[in-house]
């Protein structure tokens, strides 16, 4: 018998059967991506990086994405012992993983260029939209990463704002290193098995003991857990109830004498998602911590960090969407079926459509929020107000958007998208984390209320895009009626306290920042409306009154798509006929 292998046999009949986007740019594939940053960027500082975002969006489209896979296959592993008998506890991180620190945390720098100049050689520390600007690119590759990069960098900023002088002295230099030897990496320990959402109900006990405290108690779900340090939530013995009796307490891995602090990791945590990531649950038996900011508002100087935390995971959902959308049109330009290429079949542009939307929303509302928060950062107070109340918008409506473009983005792919050799099934996982991190969508949506009652976010984010509506061209009267209407809602829902209303208002407040800001930047590039369309169809798709037994316009349809999906500039008068169909 011949058991010699035909080669024929060993090929697909055709090469672009599965298209294999292994390799690409993930910045050059995203064409448009370098102008809308050159509109928030200063000119100077968007020369400077564009060679940074170059480089790493090769290699999220290739070394990265590998290393990501490898290391979602190869989880942390905690031991207790060394093989001599000690107790010595660590975690085993798999060398992929380690790799991507070092990219991370070295090479870019990713955790400390808001902290501190030189990172990426600019000679003063990076405004937000700089590091958002590349973790939306590096989480197209790797989400687990992106928690303990955003921990590290939140916690250095609330340690920054409330934190005494000489414990600010004392660690900030490990945090905001680029050495990764001499790197301290953060975290926060919040939840409780007991408390949950709940963070008034914490029943970690912290004891005075001289210049620091003691701390006991355990903490339930613990992300980055062998972090170097940890701002802990903790309730000073004898303290009131609730969330005025909290004290916010840095907990340090290693005791400045070099020993071992009192608390250690029960066990990780089998995760859906970000499984290269250690999650665990920790137990403090007198664990050493400092006191940061004021005894009793420990809460209110978490929620810096917790907000922090909440804009990069909406920055976080924008990348993962983008990243399904980038390969979603690899696949349908490059795949023939009946005869055609995917990208020609009605069904499939629409469903092609149904990405791109959101993931335009979201990158417009997290690059607007950067700006913002670079002007809260220097004083205005509106600014503030307004950060206060996009940041959970974001984490609110991205995240859930994320869920299902990643789903539906998996669907294009077919059997391949389901299978583990591929990045689809590590994008849904990681996309529903975003949802539940730092507060589920019923807490955040609930949030947005109270920053509209508490802080007049409301106010001032209606004043700027209100504004900005003056400048969106032919959608002007169509988004300030959409407009007007949308935050009555938001503010009858938060004068009420109408929980039952919250989402609704918080998704209808989203919709309408995203539309506002795409049209005006439409504007402001002048020979390409792509922007005002996207901005269009977020009013017809998810605002404006519309009959869902009506036949719709095919023919219309067609058209937008022909617009939009090859992602090259639209001509203003092209747009506009498109718009006031």
């Amino acid at each position: 018998m011949d058991l010699t292998l035909n080669p024929a046999m060993l090929t697909p009949a055709a090469p672009d059967a599965v298209p294999d986007n292994r390799g690409a740019n993930l910045f050059e594939a995203d064409p448009r991506y370098a102008e809308l940053l050159a509109l928030y960027l200063e000119p100077r500082l968007h020369a400077h990086l564009l060679p940074h975002l170059k480089r790493l969006g090769g290699l999220a489209g290739d070394a990265l994405d590998q290393l990501a896979s490898t290391a979602d296959k190869n989880p942390p592993v905690l031991h207790y012992r060394d093989r001599r008998g000690f107790d010595r506890e660590w975690l085993e991180k798999h060398p992929a993983y380690v790799e991507m620190e070092r990219l991370a945390y070295g090479e870019f720098g990713l955790a400390a260029m808001s902290h501190r100049a030189g990172v990426l050689g600019w000679p003063e520390p990076l405004p937000p939209l700089a590091k958002y600007a590349l973790t939306y690119l590096f989480v197209q590759a790797e989400f687990g990463l992106c928690c303990p990069l955003s921990m590290t960098d939140s916690l250095t900023r609330t340690l920054r704002k409330f934190g005494e002088p000489e414990l600010v002295a004392r660690y900030l230099p490990g945090l905001t290193t680029t050495d990764m030897d001499q790197l301290t990496q953060g975290s926060m320990f919040i939840t409780e098995q007991g408390a949950g959402s709940d963070v008034g109900a914490v029943t970690t006990i912290a004891r005075a003991q001289g210049e620091a405290w003691q701390l006991y108690g355990d903490k339930w779900f613990c992300s980055n857990a062998d972090a170097g340090l940890a701002l802990v939530l903790a309730r000073p013995e004898g303290g009131v109830a609730g969330t005025r009796g909290l004290g916010l307490f840095l907990l340090p891995r290693v005791l400045p004498d070099g020993s071992a602090n009192r608390y250690r990791i029960i066990r990780l945590k089998d995760k859906l998602g970000s499984r290269d990531m250690a999650s665990g649950e920790i137990r403090m038996d007198g664990a050493t911590a400092y006191l940061v900011g004021e005894l009793g508002k420990g809460f209110a100087q978490m929620t810096d960090m917790i907000n922090s935390s909440r804009l990069s995971n909406g920055v976080r959902a924008a990348g993962m969407m983008r990243r399904s959308l980038t390969d979603a049109l690899h696949l349908a330009r490059n795949r023939q079926a009946f005869g055609r290429s995917l990208s020609d079949l009605p069904l499939m542009r629409r469903q092609l459509l149904k990405l791109m939307l959101p993931a335009e929303q979201a990158r417009s509302v997290f690059m607007l929020t950067a700006i913002e928060l670079a002007r809260a950062d220097q004083g205005d107070e509106q600014a503030r107000r307004r950060v206060r109340i996009l940041t959970p918008l974001i984490k609110f409506r991205a995240c859930r958007d994320a869920r299902r473009a990643t789903g539906d983005a998996m669907e294009v792919r077919g059997g391949c998208g389901y299978i583990e050799e591929w990045s689809d099934p590590r994008l849904v996982r990681d996309a529903h984390l975003g949802s539940i991190w730092e507060g589920t969508s019923n807490i955040v949506a609930l949030d947005v209320m109270r920053s509209i009652r508490r802080e007049q976010s409301l106010e001032a984010l209606h004043a700027d895009l209100r504004q900005r509506t003056e400048r969106s061209g032919v959608l002007r009267e169509r988004l300030g009626t959409a407009l007007t209407r949308s935050v009555a809602l938001a503010g009858d829902a938060a004068a009420q306290k109408n929980d039952m209303l919250a989402r609704q208002a918080a998704s209808a407040l989203y919709r309408m920042t995203a539309a506002v800001t795409m049209a005006e930047e439409a504007a402001l590039l002048g020979n390409d409306a792509r922007r005002a369309l996207l901005a269009s169809l977020v009013l017809e798709h998810h605002v404006e009154q519309r009959d869902p037994l009506a036949q719709a316009d095919t023919a219309r349809e067609a058209e937008i798509a022909a617009a939009l999906l090859d992602e090259q500039p639209l001509a203003p008068a092209a747009a506009n006929k498109l718009i006031t169909h």
